[in-house]
Formats: C-alpha cells, structure tokens, sequence
C-alpha cells in the first residue's frame, strides 16, 4: 500500500525522470517514466545487480504484518531481505539515499517486550551502518490510502474501507500519528532530494517535511 502511494508521487513529480520497480511479479501498470524487473528470489539480487546501479534513491517499501508470525519468520521478511538488497544497493549506488518505511513504537533499543518492534529497531539500526549516502527511518504511524491505493490484505482493505469515512477525526484527534500516503509520498521524495534533519523521522516528523 505504502509502495503504492510512493509510485503514484514519483510519477506526478517532475523532478523524478525514472522509477525502477522491482518485485516478484508484474506491476500491471504501464508509464513513460516506470521501468520494472521481475525478479522471484529478492533475497539474492546478484543476478541482477548491475541493473541497480545508476540510481539516486530507493524506496524500500516492503513489509509483513508480525501477526500470526514467530520471530525468526518475522526476523527473515523484515531483516533480512531489507539488508540483502540493501547490501547490493551500496555496493552498485554508494551515492544512493536509502528510505526505509519502518512504524511508529520501532524499538531501536532492541531489547523490548515486542517482538515486532525489537526486529525492526535491529532492522534501522543495521541500515543505519550501510555504507549509503545517506539512509533515513520513516517511522510513519496510521496511514490513510487515498486516489485509489488499496492494501493487498484482505482484512485491511475491509479495515480501511471502515475508517475511511472516520479519518477527518482521527487526523482531528491524533494528527501526530496519522498520514496519508500522498503525503508519505511526497515527504519520501522531499527527503530524498534536499535530505532531513535527523536520520531516524517519527510520524510528525514526515507531517512537517
């Protein structure tokens, strides 16, 4: 969903003359400015790692809910293959701006009670020493879908389509942790032309860029 809504900025924003996506399957969707590639074994981007180089910025936008999940299945999706790919990336992109989506209560501690938070926190933490540019922690809280970016979850999408209509309130009440993924988008982007001023970024933080 979040990757969706950065797609659809990149696209409408003049500054950005190229988007490589890549994935396990085809995007479906066609455009002057996409160039895609189809790769099944994102944990090994070897193959394909010429292909990556050339580029200012990722936007790493993949993710699973912990829901259900051990930690060491969790650990594999979240950490892993983030660090799998992003390891290729500086290797081919050592100028490259690295955006990680990663969410509100991320422990970067590593030592906490929830298992979620604690992989994520490891997960900041090891992109954090990468050899990018730059990396920077998107710590985005509720998150708004809006022109047309649905969840490929089931169950959120019913989630979304229930709150949808209660989300002038909850922006009303608790505007520090919710966002839309227009403007996720729009402050991935600013972030990854002009920078920002910490490298970890709560919710307010992405609201105020």
């Amino acid at each position: 969903m979040v990757g969706q809504g950065a797609l659809r900025e990149c696209l409408l924003d003049p500054d950005v003359t190229e988007v490589l996506v890549v994935g396990r399957s085809p995007l479906g969707r066609q455009h002057a400015k996409i160039r895609e590639i189809v790769h099944k074994e994102l944990y090994d981007l070897t193959p394909i790692a010429p292909q990556l180089a050339g580029h200012d910025a990722c936007f790493f936008c993949l993710g699973v809910s912990s829901a259900g999940m051990n930690e060491a299945d969790y650990t594999k999706v979240t950490h892993d293959l983030t660090l799998a790919v992003a390891h290729v990336l500086a290797q081919q992109n050592p100028q490259m701006v690295f955006l990680y989506i990663s969410g509100t209560g991320t422990d970067s501690t590593e030592r906490g009670t929830s298992m979620w938070a604690r992989v994520k926190g490891r997960t900041e933490n090891d992109l954090l020493r990468e050899p990018f540019r730059a990396a920077y922690m998107l710590r985005p809280g509720y998150i708004q879908p809006m022109h047309g970016v649905k969840s490929k979850t089931p169950l959120y999408r019913t989630f979304y389509v229930v709150l949808s209509w209660l989300y002038p309130l909850i922006r009303l009440i608790a505007r520090k942790y919710v966002i839309t993924t227009e403007d996720l988008g729009r402050g991935m982007i600013k972030i990854a032309k002009a920078g920002a001023p910490k490298r970890v970024l709560e919710n307010s933080d992405i609201e105020a860029l």
